[in-house]
């Protein structure tokens, strides 16, 4: 495990405005709860708290990954109808203390997914 510093900043914020995802023009997840996560010089990942997401939509993979700022990811694939893509969202169960905050909040990939982000 690894601390955020100076060298590798991590902060979260709350986002004031409204988060929708869609995906093959359904709605996934519209939330005005989301928080952004801004790590190091990566661009900001908005994390939406499972409540406002369409879980049905969702499908648990065994993919997972390890961040050592952040903990252990696991994943999800989006599957509506014939339409599918595997392991685009993601989420931190039990991430570290320093990011407490995002605990089973869900992050989606937005090259796969639609984003939109409203005042």
């Amino acid at each position: 495990m690894k601390i955020p510093g100076p060298d590798h900043p991590i902060s979260i914020v709350e986002n004031p405005k409204r988060i929708t995802v869609s995906f093959g023009g359904h709605k996934i997840a519209d939330t005005r709860n989301a928080i952004l996560l801004h790590e190091a010089n990566y661009p900001g990942v908005n994390y939406i708290p499972r409540a406002d997401v369409d879980m049905s939509a969702l499908e648990r993979t065994e993919h997972s990954t390890t961040c050592p700022f952040k903990g252990d990811a696991a994943y999800y694939s989006i599957r509506l109808g014939d339409q599918a893509v595997d392991n685009v969202v993601w989420t931190y169960e039990t991430p570290h203390p320093a990011v407490k905050q995002i605990e089973s909040y869900l992050a989606f990939y937005p090259q796969h997914v639609t984003l939109s982000e409203e005042p």
